[in-house]
């Protein structure tokens, strides 16, 4: 099995990843790709729904032509208070910029956001082929930066960041109360740098510290393998995030596994957080059948309209979906969409539940404004905002994949009874080691395998935890749950695919 860098997501290029689930590039198309077949067309506002096509000219002479209202006059009113009358001194640019951020910041929605001119160059500096940075996609999630996926391979990966996990501190620097950006631009940085997380972690009782070194994180989307089951060949397409070329990638990844002679196919997207909804629709295309529309959307005015394929038969070979609590927005449109409309199991655990729809409105001076203006809906008319998908057969990894990064404050050592010691004895037994427990308590036993570990990997025979023996062990840990070997996920969707 190839080691592949799952996780990848176009948003993440402002080097965590930004804005949770397919947002920022944006999904923008909703409303101007429905397929003929369709009876409704998109009924969104035309001109916020075809802002994105205007040019630089235009755009500029819509946003103009917004002002003069009675509402309007208000806020220059005060724009011109303020700056004529205050104390403290009033930028004008700063007074603007604060203006939109505040308008957005009363929609108490963490997927409506604003990008200065700075910002945005900088985005778009950063998509050409790769960036720097942890490799871990953020959303804000009840006023907490959260991560929502980390990638595959990447320093988040590697130090333990799980999906849920709440950032609470850069370096020791709290970012409560920072906007989203904000907080990423902290935790951003160039290759090789250091930077040091505090993280709250859903089920633990005490801060986490994690440590990571900044690196390159490639923009791969797409990854293929093959498996044998039982004398059958099955396909695995494994599928990062949805960006330009993702749907591309894939057909041309299909094309190649069918030639190979796959007789099922696994389409994996554990840890997706999402992208591009015209990737995903051309994705959908090759596999739901004209008969039915592969997802919904509705604007705020409760109008839908449904999307449908031309496709006129589905693939000869069985077809299963995993997917995990990373998986959101686009790879939940894709897991829905496979299974409500296309009769196909979906394998894993619950998603993230991202159900509403971006687009993002370039404001004429380099900055722009990223606004949620439709929800989406399964074929059915469901909304998972806020719920998630449940899979049609759940499977959790072993107790040793959700694991946290081992902290040694002090030595652990025999008679202990804490949270980190249940920590190390999963480890341990994940490992192929026999703590005798894993409920926290030190025993003779933990001791013992503790011993065992140490004088298997040449460190000194003590039977304690100090931190050279728990570096040790989180760094097994990692390549254990890396290596594919013991995918529990991965091996039910194999064993549904033929069954």
């Amino acid at each position: 099995m190839n080691v592949r860098a799952r996780f990848v997501a176009i948003i993440v290029v402002l080097a965590v990843l930004l804005g949770a689930a397919g947002s920022y590039v944006g999904i923008q198309y909703f409303g101007t790709t429905a397929n003929e077949n369709s009876d409704q067309t998109a009924n969104a506002d035309q001109d916020a729904e075809n802002f994105a096509d205007l040019s630089e000219d235009e755009q500029k002479e819509f946003i103009e032509g917004l002002s003069g209202g009675a509402d309007i006059e208000k806020v220059e009113q005060a724009f011109s208070v303020i700056q004529e009358n205050s104390l403290i001194e009033a930028d004008k640019n700063q007074l603007i910029e604060g203006a939109i951020e505040g308008m957005l910041d009363t929609l108490d929605d963490p997927y409506s956001t604003y990008m200065d001119k700075e910002t945005m160059e900088e985005f778009d500096q950063s998509i050409e082929s790769s960036f720097q940075g942890i490799g871990a996609e953020v959303s804000m999630v009840n006023e907490k930066v959260t991560v929502v996926a980390p990638i595959k391979g990447s320093p988040a990966e590697e130090a333990g960041l799980k999906p849920n996990d709440q950032i609470l501190e850069v370096d020791g620097e709290s970012v409560e109360g920072l906007d989203l950006y904000d907080a990423v631009s902290k935790i951003r940085g160039e290759k090789g740098s250091e930077v040091v997380l505090t993280i709250e972690r859903p089920g633990s009782s005490d801060p986490l510290t994690v440590e990571l070194v900044r690196d390159d994180i490639p923009l791969e989307t797409v990854y293929t393998d093959t498996k044998e089951i039982d004398g059958k060949k099955a396909g695995v397409i494994e599928i990062t995030s949805f960006s330009e070329k993702t749907s591309t990638e894939f057909e041309e990844a299909l094309t190649e596994l069918e030639g190979e002679g796959i007789e099922g196919l696994v389409i994996d997207v554990r840890g997706n957080p999402g992208g591009l909804f015209t990737d995903v629709q051309e994705i959908l295309d090759q596999f739901i059948t004209d008969d039915q529309p592969y997802v919904q959307v509705e604007d705020s005015q409760g109008e839908k309209s449904e999307y449908y394929s031309e496709l006129k038969e589905s693939k000869d070979y069985p077809i299963t979906v995993l997917q995990d609590e990373g998986s959101a927005s686009a790879s939940e449109i894709l897991a829905a969409a496979m299974n409500e409309a296309g009769g196909y199991d979906i394998v894993g655990t619950k998603s993230f539940g991202k159900g509403t729809v971006q687009q993002t409105i370039p404001m004429g001076d380099g900055s722009t404004i990223k606004l949620t203006l439709y929800k989406w809906l399964t074929p059915e008319g469901n909304w998972i905002h806020e719920k998630g998908i449940e899979p049609t057969v759940e499977v959790e990894q072993p107790e040793y994949f959700y694991t946290n990064p081992v902290e040694i404050e002090e030595t652990l050592k025999f008679d202990d009874n804490k949270e980190q010691v249940e920590n190390v004895q999963v480890m341990l037994q994940g490992l192929g080691y026999q703590p005798g427990r894993t409920d926290g308590y030190f025993s003779e036993e933990t001791e013992a395998a503790v011993s065992e570990f140490q004088s298997d990997e040449g460190l000194s025979q003590t039977g304690e935890v100090d931190e050279e023996t728990g570096g040790k062990l989180q760094e097994l840990i990692v390549e254990e749950v890396r290596s594919g070997e013991n995918d529990r996920q991965m091996d039910k969707a194999l064993e549904v695919l033929f069954n």
